[in-house]
């Protein structure tokens, strides 16, 4: 899978960039979205959950940007068996993407994405005290822009181990819609 990943980056990479940014200028997305998100390991399942937030795009040059946002972000994780409640695991997640713009619309998106623990509950259970306060991902996707809204779709790789003990690691596919505006 990712060999087959990176072969479709390496490939869409090669096609000419349309002007998709003007150099210097700053644009905001209010976003919202749903996402799939599990704990690697232990044979959980994904569990849907949403977020919302805004993202800035800063226009380095024609075909790439640098994007920063600020979420709120509802992930969580479902144990493997029938009847289990889904565990909340609620974010602060500031992403900071780089968007390589590959045909007018159509960007390709990777960079880092730290975040803060806000809460951490189970069928009314807090088990805040049992996770680690800060999580960065890997988020990697593709975006669409097509008369100012910006659908986006994800996929972050955990990095920082979810619990105090053991090893899960946060997996998240997002998809997200956004209307994007210069200031």
């Amino acid at each position: 899978m990712k060999k087959f990943f990176l072969a479709a980056v390496m490939m869409v990479a090669t096609l000419s960039a349309n002007a998709q940014n003007e150099v210097g200028q700053i644009t905001l997305a209010p976003t919202v979205g749903a996402n799939f998100a599990k704990n690697t390991g232990d044979g959980n399942k994904f569990a849907f959950g949403w977020e919302i937030g805004v993202n800035a795009e800063y226009g380095v040059a024609e075909s790439f940007g640098i994007t920063l946002g600020a979420f709120y972000k509802n992930w969580g994780t479902k144990p493997d068996n029938d009847g289990a409640k889904k565990a909340n695991l609620n974010y602060l997640s500031i992403p900071v993407l780089a968007n390589y713009y590959v045909v007018k619309g159509l960007a390709i998106k990777a960079g880092v994405q730290p975040a803060f623990l806000l809460s951490a509950k189970n069928d009314g259970y807090d088990f805040k005290d049992a996770c680690k306060k800060f999580d960065l991902t890997i988020p990697v996707g593709l975006s669409y822009e097509i008369s100012n809204v910006v659908i986006d779709a994800r996929y972050n790789f955990g990095l920082t181990k979810v619990g105090k003990v053991g090893d899960a690691k946060n997996s998240v596919i997002e998809l997200t819609v956004g209307y994007k505006f210069a200031l």
